[in-house]
């Protein structure tokens, strides 16, 4: 097994831990807050899925960082778009900062307000669900490299 090969299944062991913690956010947990009012509900899955999506996403990024090096895109071309595997790359950098701005806004400004005013809820759900939909795009974006990129 070679270095590449090794990465991409750390890779996609974080991305199965963070997306399908997404997803059952989204598709289990958010429809139960929303039907019995407790936001209580989404701060325990919080407090239990935070110490293993976290690590999931940091080692994404690790990853990631290395595999588009393997890749002979350095930094110096992350945005360029020029070639079809920097396109894929600077794609998913770009989602991976959406993600990033919706993470710091929900825990800084929604989730604490929420704990006091269950009004908060939808803005919250727009969060949980927009941070799913770009993962799974960034998941979908990421098998596009097998083929050479976009």
């Amino acid at each position: 097994m070679n270095e590449l090969h090794l990465l991409l299944i750390l890779h996609l062991v974080g991305a199965a831990i963070w997306v399908g913690g997404h997803i059952l956010l989204c598709t289990v947990i958010l429809p139960q807050v929303w039907k019995e009012k407790s936001v209580e509900k989404l701060f325990n899955f919080e407090r239990r899925y935070e110490w293993i999506g976290m690590p999931a996403l940091l080692v994404m990024l690790i990853t990631g960082v290395r595999m588009a090096y393997l890749y002979n895109v350095k930094i110096a071309h992350w945005f360029a778009f020029e070639t079809p595997i920097e396109r894929v790359i600077s794609l998913k950098l770009s989602l991976l900062f959406a993600i990033v701005i919706l993470a710091l806004s929900a825990q800084f400004y929604v989730l604490p307000r929420l704990k006091t005013n269950i009004h908060k809820l939808p803005l919250m759900t727009f969060h949980m669900i927009a941070v799913t939909v770009i993962s799974l795009a960034m998941l979908i974006l990421g098998s596009f490299v097998r083929y050479g990129g976009l």
